[in-house]
Formats: C-alpha cells, sequence, structure tokens
C-alpha cells in the first residue's frame, strides 16, 4: 500500500469470605456506580495495570515469573500494525525466517488455509506447512466453529488443520467453551532457540482468514468473506494487531501452553474425538511441548500486561477454574483514571453493563469525553441476524449518552467510494497513557462468555509534545498510546503523513473529528456535488428499532448474540 496511515511512530522502542475468582471488597470492579477517585503513585503503572490478586484467577502461571510487585512484564518493543495488509506481510516475513526446532505456535477464530498472506504462494497452509516441512515446531489451536451453514467456519477450521497436520504440524480443533461460545483469541508466537532476539508474538483482531487483508486505502481483500450486501463485493475491512517483542512474548507463548497442555478433552463429542484421532494417527491428546525457552532480553521501552477472558465452565480450565474476567477488570480499573479522552474503535459496542462502564465514568469527570469508531452497519442484514445486532448497540448508546450527552461521538468511516468500511478494531486509548489492543470486543460476550486475549501498553517514553499531562494527574502523555491515538485520527481525517499538529491535544481531536464528518456528511446530504471532503468519517446516530422488534431482539440478542459466562451471585451482584 503507498503510507501506512495508522502506524507512523507506534513503535515504543523509542469484608467477609469470597470466592477465589471474585474481586476483592473496594476493588472498584462494578460497572454501575461512579468510579472512585484515583489515589496514591500518580506516576507508575501500578495505578493502572491489575494486580494479581485483582486478575481474579490464582490458578493461572501468568503472573508468577513477576513477583507479588507486578503482573506485568517491563522493556518490551510494541508496535501497531494498522490493518490485515501491514500484519500479514510482517508475519509473513517472520515465520519464512524459522528455522528448523523454532517454535511457531497460534491461536486462531476463523482460518482460511487458501487467505493470502501477500500474493499467490503465500496462502495461510502454504506458509505454515512449509514451515512445518522444513522442521518448524507448528503448534496451533483453532475454535471448533458452528456450522457453515450459520455463517460460521467450521469447514474452513477443519481444512486448515488437515492440511497442518499433513505437513507435519499439529493443528487442532478446540470446542473448549461454554454452549454457543467460542474460542476467539487472535496471537501466534514466534520463538527461536538459537536466535533469542528473533523472538516476537503478534497480539490482536485479526483473523488468518478472508476479508482481512486490507489496507488503508480500503479496497477490501480480493477473497471475501460472505457480509452484508451494503459492504459490497470487497467488503473494506478496518482492523489492527499488534508486534510485541521483548518480556511480554514470554507471557503471550504462556497463554497458548496453558490451552494447549489441558488435559480436557477438545470436544464432548465422541464421534468429533474418534475423526480427531484417525486425521492425527492415533494422537488423542495434543503432544506436548518441549520445556518453555527464557523470556527473551528487553527490547524497547513498554510495560505490557495480558487482558484475558476465559468463562465459568464445567468443567473448569486447569488455568482458570472459576474463569477469567481481566479483560472486564482492567478496563475498570483504567477507566477510573480517565478524565480528557476516551477513544475506542470497537465491531461491537453493546451491553448496557459494559456500557455502564463508560457511563460511569463519563459521569464522574466533566471533563471527560468519549469517542467511539463503530461500523455503520451490522455485518450481516438478515432479518433475524440484524435487529439483534443493533438492539445491543442502542441500549449501549442510550447508556452512555444517558450520563453525557454532549461528550459523547459515535462515528462510523467509509472508503473513498462511499462505501462502509467494516470496523473490526478492538482498541481503545486512555488520555494518552494506557491503551489496549485484543481480541476482546466491547459487550458482554467478550467481557464473560468467549475467550480473549487483549493486551495494554504503557510506554515508559513520555512525549513531550502539549498537552504533556492531558489526564492531569501526574502520568504524562506516553509515546505510543499518543502515535497509536494520532495515527488513526490521521487516516480517519485522509491527513497525509505528520499532518497532525491539530490532532495531539486530545480536546482538539475531538473537534477536529467533528469538522470532518459534519464536511462529509454535508457533502452528501447535498448530492454529492462538488469535491469529496477528506477523510472517512461519518456521524453515526443510533439505531432506530420499532417497539414489537425490539421486544423479540431483545430475547435473541441476551440468549444468542451477547451471553453471559459469570456466575449466577457475579450477575446479581454486578460483578465482573
Amino acid at each position: 500500500m503507498a503510507r501506512r496511515a495508522g502506524a507512523a511512530r507506534g513503535d515504543s522502542e523509542a469484608g467477609g469470605r469470597r470466592d477465589p475468582g471474585e474481586p476483592a471488597a473496594g476493588a472498584g470492579l462494578r460497572p454501575d456506580r461512579a468510579p472512585p477517585p484515583a489515589t496514591g503513585d500518580t506516576s507508575g503503572v501500578d495505578a493502572w495495570y491489575l494486580t494479581a490478586a485483582e486478575r481474579g484467577n490464582p490458578w493461572t502461571a501468568i503472573d508468577r515469573p513477576h513477583g507479588p510487585a507486578g503482573a506485568w512484564s517491563t522493556a518490551n518493543a510494541v508496535r501497531p500494525l494498522v490493518h490485515g495488509a501491514a500484519y500479514f506481510a510482517e508475519l509473513l516475513g517472520r515465520v519464512r525466517d524459522l528455522a528448523a526446532g523454532d517454535l511457531l505456535l497460534f491461536t486462531d477464530w476463523r482460518g482460511d488455509p487458501d487467505e493470502r498472506l501477500d500474493g499467490p504462494g503465500t496462502e495461510v497452509a502454504r506458509v505454515f506447512g512449509d514451515a512445518a516441512r522444513r522442521g518448524v515446531v507448528v503448534k496451533g489451536l483453532v475454535w471448533r466453529s458452528h456450522l457453515d451453514r450459520l455463517q460460521f467456519s467450521s469447514s474452513e477450521n477443519r481444512h486448515l488443520g488437515e492440511a497442518l497436520n499433513a505437513a507435519g504440524g499439529e493443528c487442532r480443533l478446540d470446542a473448549r467453551v461454554r454452549p454457543g461460545g467460542s474460542h476467539h483469541q487472535k496471537f501466534v508466537v514466534l520463538r527461536h532457540p538459537g536466535r533469542p532476539d528473533h523472538d516476537a508474538a503478534f497480539v490482536g483482531g485479526i483473523d488468518l482468514c478472508h476479508s482481512r487483508r486490507d489496507d488503508a486505502g480500503h479496497a477490501g481483500d480480493p477473497q471475501r468473506q460472505a457480509m452484508a450486501s451494503v459492504y459490497g463485493d470487497r467488503p473494506p475491512w478496518h482492523d489492527i494487531q499488534l508486534l510485541v517483542r521483548g518480556p511480554a512474548v514470554a507471557d503471550i507463548e504462556t497463554v497458548f501452553r496453558e490451552r494447549w497442555d489441558d488435559p480436557s478433552p477438545l470436544s464432548r463429542n465422541p464421534v468429533r474425538r474418534l475423526r480427531d484421532r484417525l486425521q492425527l494417527s492415533g494422537r488423542g491428546r495434543p503432544t506436548p511441548l518441549a520445556p518453555m525457552l527464557p523470556a527473551p532480553e528487553p527490547a524497547g521501552t513498554a510495560a505490557v500486561q495480558l487482558l484475558r477472558t476465559y468463562p465459568l465452565r464445567h468443567p473448569g480450565y486447569p488455568f482458570a477454574r472459576r474463569g477469567e474476567r481481566s479483560v472486564a477488570r482492567g478496563y475498570l480499573k483504567a477507566l477510573r483514571r480517565a478524565r480528557a479522552l476516551v477513544y475506542l474503535e470497537d465491531q461491537y459496542f453493546w451491553s448496557a453493563e459494559v456500557a455502564g462502564s463508560f457511563a460511569a465514568a463519563l459521569a464522574a469527570h466533566p471533563s471527560l469525553h468519549l469517542v467511539a469508531v463503530l461500523p455503520r452497519h451490522p455485518d450481516q442484514d438478515g432479518r433475524l441476524s440484524e435487529p439483534p445486532n443493533l438492539v445491543g448497540h442502542l441500549a449501549a448508546a442510550a447508556t452512555v449518552l444517558g450520563a453525557a450527552p454532549d461528550r459523547v461521538d459515535f462515528y462510523s468511516i467509509e472508503n473513498g467510494d462511499g462505501v462502509p468500511v467494516y470496523v473490526h478494531a478492538k482498541a481503545c486509548v486512555i488520555d494518552d497513557v494506557w491503551s489496549c489492543v485484543g481480541s476482546d470486543n466491547f459487550n458482554r460476550r467478550s467481557w464473560t462468555h468467549d475467550s480473549e486475549l487483549g493486551c495494554a501498553v504503557i510506554d515508559d517514553a513520555r512525549d513531550p509534545r502539549e498537552p504533556a499531562d492531558p489526564g492531569g494527574l501526574g502520568d504524562g502523555a506516553r509515546v505510543f498510546a499518543r502515535d497509536l491515538r494520532v495515527g488513526l485520527a490521521r487516516e480517519h481525517l485522509g491527513r497525509a503523513e505528520g499532518d497532525d499538529r491539530d490532532l495531539i491535544d486530545p480536546a482538539a481531536m475531538v473537534r477536529a473529528f467533528a469538522a470532518g464528518a459534519r464536511a462529509l456528511d454535508a457533502w452528501h446530504g447535498g448530492g454529492r456535488r462538488g469535491p469529496r471532503p477528506a477523510g472517512q468519517l461519518r456521524r453515526l446516530a443510533p439505531p432506530v428499532l420499532r417497539p414489537r422488534t425490539q421486544l423479540w431482539a431483545q430475547s435473541l440478542y441476551r440468549v444468542v448474540y451477547d451471553p453471559d459466562g459469570r456466575s449466577p451471585r457475579m450477575r446479581r451482584r454486578g460483578q465482573f
């Protein structure tokens, strides 16, 4: 692509008894109350990040290497790869660099074996399979999807596994989820026993599948996934993945190993289990991994905390016996420090409960603004599928607008031809300090029900540009978070590299977004006469649904589209 508008200068190299899985008293983990004022250290990451106790999962190994003082790693290099084309090109180069004895570990929600990473001959199955054939240890966990006739990816995921297994790798279909749930984590870990300086991991929202390979021009991936007709023959797609180097790579590998080493059957269905054994030459359970390598050496300036969701299920995960909701808890803690701007991009902004955490922050701090970039339309347009998508967003929008109607802005984006761009990104930046990119959406399903992995980043490097401390709490703006927000804003406003003087101040960016959307909306409203205004932004109004439609859609939304993976007691208490 001609330029990577979103990825500029974003590399950080520059009282009573309770269950162990429940939040501690006073932990501030209820979204329906105003957050308490921040206290204590106003400059360290401990004010933003969860402690191991706050994670609420004593069975996991993920925090043990960091000791009692913290549940995160430091000295990491983190770079945002905005759009699938940027991610796939980086992934392709690094996988081709793997040699015999190196390690390639990956998880995915959907994997299309024929998806090209960068043109003919770079199909996912071929590239990963070639790595296995030259002696790379290739291990994958892909969700055993619902049926294709329900517009999921059962056959695609199965065929990817078959291709990699035939090449000498080991790719398993994992159905260890709640009924109606999925494994939604999307990450890749690359380890090099003889070349530890090459170790890297990718974490974010981009699947190894059709429709993801788009770029800043938003012409769409030639290999399309079936979507709502409004997105056209090549649906434009906006997404983000992170490239991580440094000690955090070992933490990400631990996430994979915990799932891989789970002795529970990959499926409760005996027919599927027999088929798996036959396809893998009699191997029932995943074969063991070699002992884990030492964590990579320091590589940058970023503190990285991994946030996860695992549901409460029977039998429980050995590494999360009562589930884990650190995605929700991480956001709830970070939002307590939000004072100037919460900027988010998301595929779904659903659930009044999840939106309540943002509404509480808005109500507590009159200077706080929320800007959300969301899809203009759901990805499916069927008579039964579209209304449940809309009713979820309607409830969330009403919640935040009710708290601060003049400090909440919803936008969608479109390409130069006026085709809506499907926003699949899952990203948030708070006050240019704390940021998070992952697989988790802002809905109850991602916060409680499916498996998710998010990567929170706080850069030690301060950004000297004014305002030097947007939140006013002494944290100071950080290079990674500010560059991520400004880079995304520059793309959505159609700006050239470096044209961001009025975007550094969060308040100024809010005004620039409003002006850009106002101009483009007016151009459309005037019949598209004259030159098209720059940028992609359109105002997004909350959906309108008839009361009768809302009635049936609400039930389907709660049970099927946005289910709750918490215990009944946690639901009653409104806790995550």
